[in-house]
């Protein structure tokens, strides 16, 4: 049973661990280096400037400035000080949102706890139940309800106050949910038109012997979507011109990296064909990175040229896009035949967020493994009560022997 003091200790644990990651994420953010990490919007808007771009070599990694380190929390009222239109604008709506979760524990807790010492404690603290049937407690205990007698009418008061945390708790939340639906849906109509706003992902395409993947789906939506279908695009099991693709990309960096060296030291840099450039013979970096590049095009080409040719290549889901948002949201939460296993829809993901290679796993595969996981994590929940309730048992041991017999 928990005392005054081993809550203080708790209590004093936890605020000085959330002090010293509070610190570390503060010198972390003043920082050069992470800079980009903590501003991508404004670089993305070009608002900042990287300062470790210029000045002393140390300067670029570390922040000297002292008096960075004084105002380290000065962001936090700027921030709850600012419009939530602007805030929107400056760091996006997930921003907003977080804030306002934060803001409506505040609005639901704060209300609470003044009540229920106003109320309850007074209410639980005035009887000497616990007292009279001599059982080991503490002090905290005497504020809670174990210390009313049975059959007291003082449970009115715990009853009374239920319904009133649980209105209270149910207005906040509903003024909440209808406000950031109402940011969410004035920020989805004040952004720029996207391709996935009108792109639904079809998934577990049924084969057919008269038409290809290509004509199925031209063809299914033609029927079941004729006023808002516009075009498809067919997803092909192309990992490996997608692997080619990011070694070329490696490689040209590597390029930039070398001809930036070049540019600096006026010498030409060298690195070794081998394993990590650690071993093999050494070459000439830029030469060997243009060769590698090339050879990497052609191979690219070949198999760009091999997946569409290959019916096989074709894999049975494709990107739908329709002529309105509409048109879309319709298609993408909506059964579209009486199998429920077969051309499943979901909406797009924004291009970037697309893992290609997991387009190419089988429906099938895809359930199998999601009942692994389900499996597995139930597994890991179930076993992982066990220790905790066997440290709980051994926590009450002192309580069980204090107790009169």
């Amino acid at each position: 049973m928990a005392t005054i003091k081993d809550i203080g200790v708790g209590a004093a644990f936890n605020i000085v661990t959330a002090t010293i990651f509070l610190l570390i994420f503060a010198f972390l953010r003043l920082q050069p280096i992470n800079d980009r990490i903590f501003f991508p919007k404004w670089y993305l808007k070009g608002m900042r400037d990287s300062p470790s771009s210029a000045g002393a070599a140390v300067t670029k990694y570390v922040n000297l400035n002292v008096r960075s380190y004084l105002k380290f929390l000065s962001w936090m009222p700027a921030a709850l000080k600012m419009p939530e239109e602007e805030l929107i604008e400056h760091a996006g709506l997930d921003s907003v949102v977080y804030l306002r979760i934060y803001l409506t524990g505040l609005k639901i807790f704060v209300p609470i706890t003044i009540l229920a010492f106003a109320v309850l404690v007074p209410v639980n603290w005035t009887n000497d139940t616990l007292d009279d049937l001599k059982v080991v407690h503490s002090d905290i205990d005497n504020l809670s309800i174990s210390n009313i007698p049975h059959g007291s009418k003082r449970f009115i008061a715990h009853l009374v106050m239920a319904y009133v945390f649980t209105f209270w708790t149910c207005y906040v939340l509903k003024n909440e949910y209808e406000r950031v639906a109402t940011m969410r849906l004035r920020f989805l109509a004040s952004e720029k038109r996207r391709p996935d706003q009108f792109t639904v992902l079809v998934r577990n395409i049924p084969p057919d012997p008269d038409e290809s993947v290509s004509e199925l789906v031209e063809h299914f939506f033609l029927v079941n979507h004729p006023d808002h279908y516009l075009k498809h695009q067919t997803v092909y099991n192309a990992n490996k011109l997608a692997d080619l693709v990011e070694k070329k990309k490696k490689m040209r960096n590597w390029l930039d990296y070398y001809q930036n060296k070049l540019e600096r030291k006026s010498k030409r840099p060298t690195t070794k064909t081998g394993f990590l450039g650690c071993f093999g013979s050494e070459v000439d970096a830029i030469d060997h990175c243009k060769s590698e590049i090339e050879k990497i095009g052609k191979e690219e080409a070949e198999e760009r040229k091999k997946v569409m040719k290959d019916p096989k290549s074709i894999m049975p889901a494709a990107f739908v896009s329709f002529r309105s948002r509409w048109g879309a949201a319709v298609c993408a939460q909506t059964q579209q035949t009486s199998n429920p296993t077969l051309w499943l829809t979901e909406w797009a993901p924004e291009p970037r967020d697309v893992y290609w290679s997991n387009l190419s796993i089988p429906f099938v595969s895809l359930t199998v493994r999601r009942l692994i996981i389900g499996v597995a994590f139930f597994f890991l929940n179930f076993f992982y009560v066990i220790p905790i309730a066997f440290v709980q048992t051994l926590a009450n041991l002192e309580g069980i022997e204090k107790t009169p017999h």
